[in-house]
């Protein structure tokens, strides 16, 4: 399987194409990453060195991979963290064009635009973007709570209202949909959920609640989620094994009192999660 990667990179520590490219590779997945940033670290540290790239870098390195006639053996395009409306633009340029190679090829975006007690945090535009022409143009999404009211318009206090916004949202274009970090009326305060909608149904998995908030988090269930929903084909499948991998990289990470998450010490739960949690159907 070949997926094009199109995120953020840092240097040091691991969020953006930093969190999902190992993971994938150890998966067996060829990753063709491409940085819409380079920075030295996640911008959580308050200081960074670095550049943002032009938009016009992304259509460049998807014309020199077109050139080597590989774009048909691409299986699916992941976009995370923007940065801009005109990289995001850049971006939908090259699923298409991926898609116009290989019709069969998938295109899985991370809506990233704030959280629950941040707000908002990408640049003016971006939200406007994700939800008018990003979201739309989905076959997978991954909104975390906050990311999923803002693109449904509704408040998502219950599982019940979780339910309903993905519906919005399907009705819109993605046809697979997994919440993140869900915390509802219906949570126990130890615990937090994963929830998610596809063709196949409604599937909750709660995992317990670790004290521990890691930039790049997102970035790797994201590209889990959507490699293993290629793979397999079900969203409860998919929803399990990568819920229980980010579990064990979280729970390694969260015991040994890392600021970064331990992709390269905890890799064994990316193909042998030590804890394995089975999706409820909802």
């Amino acid at each position: 399987m070949n997926i094009l990667s199109i995120q953020s990179h840092v240097a040091y520590g691991h969020v953006g194409n930093s969190s999902a490219v190992f993971p994938l590779q150890r998966l067996g997945v060829e990753v063709w990453p491409i940085h819409t940033v380079q920075f030295s670290n996640h911008t959580g540290y308050g200081a960074w060195r670095g550049q943002v790239f032009e938009a016009g870098v992304i259509g460049d390195l998807i014309e020199g991979i077109a050139e080597r006639g590989r774009l048909g053996a691409c299986d699916g395009v992941l976009s995370g963290y923007m940065g801009s409306a005109d990289i995001g633009a850049a971006i939908l340029d090259a699923v298409a064009r991926v898609r116009a190679a290989n019709p069969n090829a998938n295109y899985c975006c991370d809506p990233v635009i704030g959280d629950v007690g941040r707000g908002i945090f990408v640049r003016p535009g971006i939200p406007e973007f994700m939800r008018d022409a990003a979201v739309p143009a989905a076959d997978i999404i991954t909104p975390n709570r906050f990311e999923l009211e803002l693109l449904s318009g509704m408040t998502v206090a219950t599982r019940e209202d979780a339910a309903a916004a993905c519906d919005a949202l399907h009705a819109r274009g993605p046809k697979v949909i997994l919440v993140t970090s869900l915390h509802t009326s219906d949570t126990p305060s130890d615990a937090i959920d994963l929830f998610a909608s596809g063709p196949d149904g409604r599937f909750l998995l709660r995992t317990p609640r670790l004290d521990v908030s890691l930039n790049g988090a997102g970035d790797a269930i994201a590209a889990l989620f959507f490699v293993h929903y290629k793979r397999m084909g079900t969203t409860a499948g998919a929803l399990g094994a990568a819920g229980s991998s980010i579990f064990g990289l979280l729970k390694r990470t969260h015991e040994a009192h890392s600021r970064e998450l331990l992709l390269v010490e905890a890799q064994e739960e990316f193909v042998r999660p030590s804890n394995v949690f089975t999706p409820q159907a909802i």
